[in-house]
């Protein structure tokens, strides 16, 4: 039995985790299949993820955006602009995929399945949109939509209960009052396919490096970068404090 084969015998397993059955079973070994073990197996697999993640991506975002739209009347345009980023990034998609645990089910090149940290964390983002774009071609929208929201409703209740800090905007603040200029931003690296990619961005106070962040688009990647640096900042002040 070779790999292909042994994930279609776990369908009904896969399945029961994503509470939702496939009719076309191609459509369910799809996700899983990574770049990386497209390109060592092209005698086994003739396509990888990427185009159902590309498609799963567009899903999540509308989704999300609906449901903020009608659950949030008086919430301003760029408050449900942070909270969508917030929901459908990287380190959230990986973390509802986390929760489904499948990640077992993934099949990867030799290179990439020793592969930890943030690239990991990306992949498993990746799988999840790829199972969004797969729900939606083999059932319809409302299929995916319920997949979604069974999904991220805990999230999105979160986020909506705590109020997410802006922590570029506080970055930029505190930087103003202390240096009297902005933080400055560089990206560092910048990788992926032209519809998937990541960058990793590094933020500077007074040509210090002070944090890092990554994301699927720079406004993302400076966030990140931004929390880790006041993260960094809060931490010293408060041992400064004692």
């Amino acid at each position: 039995m070779n790999l292909i084969e042994n994930l279609l015998s776990k369908a009904e397993e896969i399945e029961g985790r994503l509470g939702y059955s496939f009719s076309n079973r191609a459509l369910l070994v799809l996700p899983f299949i990574h770049r990386s073990f497209f390109n060592e197996n092209r005698e086994l697999v003739k396509e990888h993820n990427e185009r159902l993640e590309f498609l799963g991506d567009s899903v999540l975002g509308l989704v999300i955006s609906g449901y903020l739209y009608e659950h949030l009347p008086m919430q301003s345009e760029g408050h449900l602009s942070h909270l969508r980023a917030h929901l459908v990034g990287a380190e959230s998609c990986a973390r509802y995929m986390r929760e489904l645990e499948l990640e077992q089910f993934l099949l990867l090149g030799k290179g990439e399945s020793v592969n930890v940290g943030r690239g990991r964390e990306r992949i498993l983002a990746d799988l999840f949109e790829a199972l969004i774009g797969a729900i939606y071609l083999d059932g319809d929208l409302n299929s995916a939509k319920i997949f979604i929201l069974d999904r991220c409703i805990v999230a999105i209740e979160e986020a909506v209960k705590t109020p997410l800090r802006n922590w570029k905007a506080e970055l930029q603040d505190y930087s103003q009052k202390k240096f009297q200029r902005p933080p400055e931003y560089q990206v560092i690296e910048e990788s992926g396919p032209p519809h998937s990619k990541t960058f990793v961005i590094t933020v500077l106070l007074e040509e210090v490096e002070i944090g890092r962040g990554e994301g699927s688009s720079k406004k993302q990647a400076e966030q990140a970068a931004a929390e880790d640096g006041l993260r960094g900042i809060e931490k010293e002040e408060k041992n400064e404090q004692g």
